[in-house]
């Protein structure tokens, strides 16, 4: 199968590693999705997002032409912004993940969706990967923010 740039294709993790999972296109190469291109979020393992042996689609970002080298994209496929936060209103409680700290301590990124993150306060009690209920206060279109209170 010829694959190009931008197309989706389907295939199975065979591999993980700390940087990104290897994807076996069907019948086509393996790719690698690095661990940026697995999610919005920042995430500590690609094991967060994948396993090996799960049916996948991705987009195919690059392909080097001398190495043959496929360079995928799994986040691509999980909505825009503007699609994901559709599901939400302000007043809202619902579950989130913690999945990162702001520098200076000024507030917690909470993972809503895969393609989705608010932020909430700054509290010390949250540790990475702990699930959370969380208000959504405000949500701000033009900036691409969600605003969230932890309850």
């Amino acid at each position: 199968m010829k694959i190009e740039e931008g197309q989706i294709v389907e295939g199975t993790v065979t591999g993980i590693k700390p940087y990104g999972a290897f994807i076996a296109i069907d019948e086509g190469p393996t790719g690698l999705a690095f661990i940026e291109d697995l999610s919005v979020v920042r995430i500590k393992s690609p094991e967060e997002r994948l396993k090996i042996g799960q049916k996948v689609k991705c987009v195919v970002k690059s392909i080097n032409e001398d190495t043959g080298k496929v360079n995928l994209s799994y986040k691509e496929l999980f909505g825009t912004w503007e699609e994901n936060v559709k599901n939400f209103k302000e007043g809202m409680t619902v579950k989130g993940i913690v999945r990162d700290t702001e520098k200076n301590k000024n507030g917690i990124f909470i993972e809503l969706t895969p393609n989705l993150v608010g932020m909430t306060e700054y509290t010390k009690e949250l540790e990475y990967g702990q699930t959370v209920d969380v208000c959504i206060k405000k949500i701000v279109p033009e900036k691409k923010k969600v605003k969230l209170i932890i309850v």
